[in-house]
């Protein structure tokens, strides 16, 4: 079953910068089409400005080819104007990934940050964190191994 998910940017960094890092997993999900990201114009221009800062010294070429490892598997939502009336978020900045979240009909939204991990109560089920959704996502796989083991036990009748 692929997820529609909303990453926020520093899951979406970790996943592509750091391909052997704790959530390099993420980027393989994604491209395996185990998870399909949601993006919006906002969120994808917040990825372009992070990607430029220079702590992480990534040429132009180094930055669009990251980019092409992400936007390619991503589907584009239109994000409705003016946003719904949602819960707001501590973080005004934060807020959007709650509305891409709501428009896109996403099954998760992914995220460390505070700010929306506190939100958790208000989203129930929605808001989890890297380490949660990779939870989830083990689960889902057992689910056919364990189907079939239930099958295999079942005596066969006879007629």
């Amino acid at each position: 079953m692929m997820r529609r998910v909303v990453l926020d940017t520093n899951i979406v960094l970790s996943a592509l910068l750091f391909t052997s890092g704790r959530l390099a997993w993420i980027r393989h999900a994604w491209q395996g089409q185990q998870l399909q990201p949601l993006v919006c114009k906002e969120t994808v221009n917040e990825l372009l400005r992070v990607l430029a800062y220079p702590k992480f010294k990534l040429a132009a070429d180094e930055q669009k080819e990251l980019l092409a490892d992400f936007l390619p598997y991503a589907d584009v939502v239109e994000l409705p104007n003016p946003w719904p009336d949602l819960p707001v978020c501590r973080d005004e900045k934060d807020q959007v990934f709650l509305v891409l979240a709501q428009a896109g009909h996403a099954d998760m939204l992914v995220t460390g940050d505070a700010d929306l991990l506190v939100m958790r109560g208000v989203f129930p089920g929605l808001i989890l964190t890297a380490d949660e959704l990779e939870q989830a996502q083990r689960a889902d796989m057992a689910q056919p191994a364990r189907a079939k083991l239930r099958m295999a036990r079942k005596p066969k009748k006879t007629i």
